[in-house]
C-alpha cells in the first residue's frame, strides 16, 4: 500500500458511507411526507444543519492542507522511524485515530472555548441525518491538534488522516431515529441508540456516548448510558433558531459576551476553560412534553 492508494481508500470509505447517509436520509423525508410527520420548522432545521457546510469545508479546505503540510514537517524532522502502511497498521491507525476522537469528542464537550464549535453540532431539536453534517467552523483545528500524538507514535501521516476520515465518515450512518435498538452491537459500537442519547438534554443524557465508532471507550472510562425513554434533543439553555446564521455561531455571541463581563484574569480562565454548564449556567431546556420509550 502507498499514501496514494489509502488516500483513494478513504475517498471510497467516505463516498460510501456518504451514500447510506443519502439513504437514510431520503427515507426520513419520505417517511415525514407519507406521515404528515414532517413539519416545515423541522424542514427548516434540515437546511440549517446543511448550511453549516459552507463556513466549515471553507476552513477544513485550508486547515487539512495545513495540517498535513505540518504533520510531515514533523515526521520528517523528528520521527526517526514510522509503521509500514499494511492492512494491519490501517487498522491501527483506525482504532488509534477512534480513541483519539474519544478524547477529542470528550475534551470539546468539558471545555467551553472548544464547545463553542462543537455547540453547532448538538444544537438542533431534532435527530436526522442531516444534522451528522451539521459543524462548527473551526472543529477541524481541534481535531488536527489533538490527532497530532499520533505523528510521533509513528504513524505515517497518510495513515493519521485516513483513521480520521473513517471516523467521521462512519457517524453519518447514527443520526437517525429509523434504527431501533441493534442488539449485542448496541454494546460493542457506536449505533443510533447510542448515539441518540449524546444528543440528549436530558440530565441523565448529558455528556455521554463519546465514541466515535467504538462505543467501548466510554464503557472503559465510565461515560456510557444506554438509550432509555427518547431523548430531548438540543442543547441544555433554551436554543431552537433554525437561522442559519445563528446556527453557524451558536454559542460564539455568549462566550464572546462572558468574555467581555470576566473582571479578573481568573475569571477569564473560567471563561475559556472551564465546562459549559458552569460557565453558562444553562437553564433547562423550554421543553416538557412526554417522551416515548427508546424504540
Amino acid at each position: 500500500m502507498t499514501p496514494e492508494s489509502i488516500g483513494q481508500f478513504g475517498a471510497a470509505f467516505d463516498d460510501a458511507f456518504f451514500v447510506i447517509g443519502g439513504a437514510i436520509f431520503a427515507i426520513e423525508i419520505l417517511k415525514g411526507l407519507f406521515t404528515r410527520s414532517l413539519r416545515w420548522r423541522e424542514f427548516l432545521d434540515m437546511i440549517a444543519s446543511i448550511s453549516t457546510q459552507i463556513p466549515y469545508l471553507l476552513v477544513e479546505a485550508l486547515v487539512l492542507s495545513l495540517a498535513y503540510a505540518v504533520y510531515v514537517l514533523l515526521a520528517e524532522q523528528f520521527v526517526t522511524w514510522t509503521f509500514p502502511i499494511t492492512a494491519w497498521t490501517v487498522l491501527l491507525a483506525v482504532l488509534a485515530a477512534d480513541f483519539f476522537y474519544y478524547w477529542e469528542h470528550r475534551f470539546a464537550h468539558q471545555i467551553r472555548i472548544l464547545w463553542t464549535q462543537h455547540a453547532v453540532h448538538h444544537s438542533s431539536r431534532y435527530m436526522n441525518i442531516s444534522v451528522a453534517i451539521r459543524f462548527g467552523p473551526l472543529e477541524g483545528v481541534v481535531s488536527a491538534i489533538v490527532h497530532l500524538p499520533l505523528v510521533f507514535i509513528g504513524f505515517p501521516p497518510a495513515l493519521i488522516f485516513f483513521g480520521i476520515l473513517v471516523v467521521l465518515a462512519y457517524q453519518t450512518w447514527i443520526h437517525t431515529e429509523l434504527i431501533g435498538k441493534l442488539g449485542p452491537l448496541d454494546a460493542v459500537l457506536n449505533t443510533p441508540a447510542n448515539h441518540r442519547v449524546h444528543h440528549g438534554c436530558d440530565d441523565k443524557y448529558i455528556d455521554k456516548n463519546y465514541g466515535g465508532i467504538l462505543i467501548v471507550w466510554d464503557r472503559l472510562f465510565g461515560t456510557y448510558q444506554r438509550e432509555e425513554e427518547t431523548p430531548r434533543y438540543g442543547l441544555k439553555r433554551d436554543f431552537d433558531s433554525v437561522n442559519p446564521f445563528v446556527v453557524w455561531f451558536s454559542e460564539l455571541p455568549r462566550f464572546v459576551g462572558d468574555l467581555n463581563r470576566a473582571r479578573s484574569w481568573r475569571e477569564v480562565w473560567t471563561v475559556l476553560f472551564a465546562p459549559p454548564s458552569r460557565a453558562l449556567n444553562e437553564q433547562p431546556a423550554n421543553d416538557s412534553a412526554p417522551r416515548a420509550p427508546a424504540p
